[in-house]
């Protein structure tokens, strides 16, 4: 027994994600961020995940909306972004729990690729690649490597497919 479950977030959990996602990144920004996503539409519900231990949110994740631009125009692609664990729930698996979670969702609606930026260390060991080494760019903060911008490829994914190639484009809701 794990102790804690993963399900879909729910409107009532709003306030103890906010919570989690403070605690986890030491300010308002993030949660200020998800809020945003939550109101535009690259919110998607039906994988935006929590942790719960008992009645406790004690983590979150969110595959929101994107796009990917190349020579073949541009297309909506889903993107993962932000995975927070409260600090003492930290190293037990909830975060990988939460991605895997994801990952799924995403495959069952059919996307065929989650982008994300990240550590490559931590989401290399669940399965994200560099996102360089299929074709996708993205522009990323000056403290980030360029292995941070990775990919995870879904059975939808079709290498032949020009359009899942270009640069990945971050919605107003990113500021």
């Amino acid at each position: 027994m794990t102790g804690w479950q993963v399900r879909p977030e729910r409107p009532e959990d709003f306030d103890a994600i906010r919570q989690v996602l403070v605690a986890a990144f030491g300010d308002d920004e993030v949660a200020d961020g998800v809020d945003r996503i939550r109101a535009s539409w690259t919110y998607r519900p039906a994988t935006a995940l929590v942790a719960v231990s008992g009645d406790e949110v004690v983590g979150c994740v969110m595959i929101d909306g994107c796009t990917l631009t190349g020579d073949a125009g541009e297309r909506p692609a889903a993107m993962l972004t932000p995975l927070a664990v409260s600090p003492g729930h930290q190293r037990r698996g909830i975060g990988a729990a939460l991605v895997r979670a994801a990952l799924a969702g995403a495959e069952q609606a059919g996307e065929p690729l989650v982008v994300l930026e990240g550590s490559p260390k931590y989401y290399g060991s669940l399965g994200f690649r560099p996102a360089r080494d299929h074709g996708i760019e993205m522009r990323l903060p000056d403290w980030a490597p360029p292995e941070a911008a990775q990919v995870y490829l879904l059975p939808a994914y079709d290498p032949a497919d020009p359009t899942l190639r270009g640069t990945v484009g971050y919605p107003p809701v990113y500021g």
